[in-house]
């Protein structure tokens, strides 16, 4: 994997690259879609590329899982095996560890809000009755699969040796991701953990053939805590095998609060070396997609433009609409007038509000291709505004068209 800075933009952290990868270039900033199991649900690859998609991610803990990192191996690997030609990212299974321990059950997500119930809680989030599934120990999480129940456990190295399996270009060291509400003892302990994973996925990765192909991102992580969050980038981002190898970019993890998500991701930013790409994990929201890009992010994936579709929430410029709205069952326009993509060009607000009132698949089908064009065609235009010199201009403007208060 190369990467190359083209423009940056002055006074901001925000740069205009591009990433080479054995499978094609990535223009960065990017949003890269979601394929979670190997698929982008209810879309061929055919479908993801003509909305302009340049890569996608998928999910290590579930292709472990179903059909198992073996299958995806013997069929010539993950973009072989889902038919899919550009470049192609795993996660490592870390928040997975998150939302199958810490937040099961308890209504914690990527992105959280300070005055959430759930992070009013005077308990622990790891007591020792709280029901999960996933348990974390020093060496590695052991879990129960959400499939059948079967136990199984993951170490940082064999992590490493399933995304080795599935073959992507660019692949994730193991972590573990924590919730705003941990107290600072925790987000120590657990950082701590993550370094130390961190070590070790290096290490045996640089240690596998795979390293001469496959691209390895360490994670920083940290909580909300500014010291830890800048300990963990410099320790991640100094980090080398005892032969020099460092890590090829960086993904900045975590489970955050909506309210300081671009604090931490300037504290990191400023801190890692500039030269390797960054990639904010699982980061979508078009405010959250200009205030990374401003503070130096390269890389974003959101399963939400997907759900939010397979669920009739649209997006637009003007904001969200939802399509199962009774005004929309006899709107003749577009979902957006000026938008160009596939269900835009050939489908009205009416027909979509039939197919889900309905409950016909096309109906996911569409949205998905709209929202997904949406995400990804928006970071497009930003980086293009970098090019221009109108970043500020531009998501000022596109911020107060979106019903969102600007960020200056």
């Amino acid at each position: 994997m190369q990467f190359k800075i083209e423009k940056k933009l002055s006074g901001t952290l925000a740069r205009a690259g591009r990433i080479e990868t054995p499978h094609g270039e990535i223009e960065t900033p990017a949003f890269i879609v979601v394929g979670t199991k190997a698929t982008v649900k209810s879309l061929t690859p055919e479908q993801i590329s003509s909305l302009g998609a340049q890569a996608v991610l998928a999910n290590t803990y579930h292709l472990y899982l179903q059909p198992g990192a073996e299958l995806v191996e013997q069929s010539g690997g993950l973009g072989k095996f889902m038919n899919w030609s550009g470049p192609t990212m795993t996660d490592s299974g870390g928040f997975q560890v998150f939302s199958l321990g810490a937040a099961y059950g308890k209504e914690l997500s990527k992105v959280v809000k300070i005055t959430d119930p759930a992070l009013m809680l005077p308990e622990r989030f790891d007591d020792s009755d709280a029901p999960r599934l996933a348990r974390v120990g020093s060496d590695g999480v052991s879990f129960k699969s959400h499939l059948d129940g079967s136990l199984h456990y993951i170490t940082p190295e064999k992590s490493i040796e399933i995304q080795h399996q599935l073959g992507a270009d660019i692949i994730f060291a193991f972590d573990e991701c924590t919730s705003p509400a941990e107290d600072l003892r925790y987000q120590a302990e657990a950082l701590d953990r993550t370094h130390a994973w961190a070590r070790r996925c290096l290490d045996y990765h640089h240690a596998q053939k795979n390293s001469q192909t496959q691209a390895l991102f360490g994670i920083v992580q940290g909580g909300r805590e500014e010291a830890l969050r800048k300990q963990s980038a410099r320790v991640i981002s100094e980090m080398k095998t005892e032969a020099g190898k460092e890590f090829d970019g960086f993904g900045i993890g975590g489970s955050f609060a909506k309210e300081d998500m671009q604090t931490a991701v300037k504290w990191v930013n400023e801190i890692l070396p500039e030269e390797k790409p960054r990639h904010l994990l699982g980061i979508g929201e078009p405010e959250d997609l200009f205030m990374g890009i401003e503070n130096g992010v390269d890389l974003f994936d959101c399963v939400a433009p997907a759900r939010m579709a397979r669920n009739g929430t649209l997006q637009t410029k003007f904001g969200r609409i939802n399509i199962l709205n009774a005004k929309f069952q006899t709107d003749f326009n577009k979902i957006e007038s000026d938008c160009e993509c596939y269900s835009c060009k050939n489908y009205t607000r009416a027909y979509l509000a039939h197919l889900f009132r309905g409950k016909e698949m096309l109906g996911a089908t569409l949205a998905t291709i709209h929202n997904l064009y949406f995400s990804v065609n928006l970071v497009k235009k930003i980086r293009q505004s970098i090019l221009d010199d109108k970043f500020a201009e531009f998501r000022d403007n596109f911020l107060k068209n979106y019903n969102l208060p600007t960020s200056r």
